[in-house]
């Protein structure tokens, strides 16, 4: 028999309509507790999980947001827990008669005032990092970077000390693949596009194999407007040169199969080689006062619990209406995971075409979904189900919380880079890292990640801010979470509490003054491309 729950029962109901709550104790509840409204449990209910607050009959709405989660598949008495189990999910929101930017005006003040120290770029882009990144072209030679890597963080990194890292973008795309086919432009812009994130400071630096189908000259090509076009095979000769409109000082190509490499170390030699002039030119670079406005922020969730939309993910919303309210650029993803408010995303656009944008990203999802025979109930994993999200209804209305109120002006497909400001929707699959390395090729300078289950999820690329749903995961995991937002279901903190201290806590992350647990740890998962394209 468990020990007694230190705390008295208590529950959160999401809207007044709502027949069902959350038991937010540690642990749960046990049958027989009566809880404060007089309601006497009949089963034992997790923490997270759903009790039924009145009796709920066979084929009835289970509503929680106000929004009907699932339908009863047998008579559900009041006090009894409501799983996954008993319930039938409703089917996928139809994308055609979708409401149109009929949100209307969003009345907030602008927020002024707000700075951080980055790093500006030759570009317009600022960064909150100062790394040397080197792009591979291939798995190939991923083994070879990461030696040279070490070598690089050994021998040279410590002569800058304005340098914060140096890594390599290893990814498992470039050969045995359908390059010409039609999908094929999604791995290929992505790996382009994070080339030349603000937090690699404009140095691009490429390692290639030599016989692989993703060739250097495909992964950059000259500009369609080159008045220069040059097509010197730095990548076979290991020469340097013009490549398009790039001088060998912006794109600088090492070539593993070229003749000039006579073993192992004659290779690691040439990345070492490669790499000190971008090591210099990125040490020369000092921090400067930048406003709030430079930022941009990717939001994402992952290891959700029932938590994650009562906590974690409303203080990321208020905190995404903050930085958009200063200016800033705000990026939510994860296709499947808000796939069921996309009536609330199009009634936010901006303008009817952005409307249209996301049900036209929702459709594509659809599909590449059906050619797998799967469908976005393949979404929700085991720990979901465990933390008390019954199906990716659920999951989704408690997902679509962290873009907050703001209109979402923009729209981007998968890899694609950001235009202008804003609130956008980054469509990307819900994959922790297939997510996060999209919104990398997007432009994301800042992370934030909020987790119910927990996972040990970084990106060497960019800082990542780890969000816990409930205190005790932030107890447990106190070295890996940056923020206790279980404060809100505690009773400790608001929802407006959260945001702000969350909203501070990214200007000091981006200015480099506070390293998130991530960083501290190194903790770097892998960049993986999203290739829907046939493997050959």
């Amino acid at each position: 028999m468990s020990a007694p729950n230190p705390r008295p029962p208590l529950t959160i109901r999401m809207h007044a309509a709502d027949n069902v709550a959350i038991v937010a104790n540690d642990g749960g509840l046990p049958a027989g507790t009566v809880l404060p409204g007089g309601l006497t449990l009949v089963d034992r209910v997790p923490q997270g999980h759903k009790v039924a607050l009145v009796p709920i009959a066979k084929d009835a709405a289970v509503l929680r947001y106000n929004v009907p989660i699932g339908y009863a598949l047998q008579n559900i008495p009041a006090g009894a827990w409501v799983h996954e189990r008993m319930l039938h999910m409703p089917a996928a929101r139809s994308l055609a008669d979708l409401p149109r930017s009929t949100a209307g005006a969003w009345n907030a003040e602008p927020l002024e005032g707000y700075t951080f120290e980055g790093y500006r770029n030759a570009d317009g882009s600022v960064g909150t990092r100062n790394i040397l990144a080197i792009t591979t072209t291939v798995q190939c030679v991923a083994g070879v970077v990461d030696f040279a890597v070490q070598r690089i963080k050994e021998q040279l990194l410590p002569r800058y000390p304005n340098v914060d890292d140096v890594i390599g973008l290893e990814h498992s795309y470039g050969c045995g693949v359908a390059i010409d086919a039609p999908d094929a432009i999604i791995p290929i812009r992505t790996l382009r596009n994070i080339s030349k994130n603000p937090n690699f400071g404009g140095e691009v630096m490429v390692v290639s194999l030599g016989c692989e189908k993703l060739q250097p000259e495909r992964l950059f090509p000259p500009l369609p407007n080159a008045i220069e076009i040059v097509a010197v095979r730095a990548y076979i000769t290991g020469a340097t040169g013009t490549f398009g409109t790039q001088t060998a000082s912006e794109l600088d190509v090492v070539c593993l199969q070229a003749d000039k490499h006579v073993g192992f170390m004659s290779m690691i030699d040439s990345v070492l080689a490669s790499a000190v002039p971008h090591l210099e030119r990125l040490n020369a670079r000092k921090r400067e006062t930048i406003p709030a406005s430079e930022l941009v922020v990717g939001v994402q969730c992952g290891g959700s619990d029932a938590f994650s939309g009562v906590t974690a993910n409303p203080a990321v919303g208020f905190c995404t209406d903050l930085l958009v309210r200063a200016g800033a650029t705000v990026m939510f993803s994860e296709t499947t995971e808000v796939r069921d408010a996309v009536d609330q995303m199009t009634a936010r656009a901006t303008t009817p075409e952005i409307a249209d944008a996301m049900a036209r990203e929702m459709a594509w999802y659809d599909a590449y979904l059906g050619r797998g025979q799967a469908d976005r109930s393949a979404n929700t994993t085991p720990g979901n189900k465990a933390g008390g999200l019954s199906n990716i209804v659920e999951k989704a209305m408690g997902s679509i919380i962290k873009s907050g109120t703001a209109p979402i002006s923009g729209v981007l497909s998968p890899g694609e880079k950001l235009q202008h400001k804003g609130l956008h929707y980054a469509a990307t699959p819900a994959s922790d890292f297939i997510c996060g390395t999209l919104q990398l090729a997007a432009g994301m300078n800042l992370h934030v990640f909020t987790t119910g289950r927990g996972t040990p999820y970084g990106l060497a690329e960019c800082p990542v801010i780890k969000v816990a749903t409930r205190t005790d995961l932030a107890r447990r995991w106190h070295d890996l979470m940056d923020v206790n937002a279980g404060r809100i279901a505690d009773g400790d903190a608001t929802i407006e509490d959260m945001g702000w201290e969350l909203f501070h806590l990214m200007l000091e992350v981006a200015s480099g003054r506070k390293k998130t647990w991530a960083e501290h740890w190194k903790l770097h998962n892998a960049l993986v491309l999203f290739n829907p394209a046939p493997i050959t």
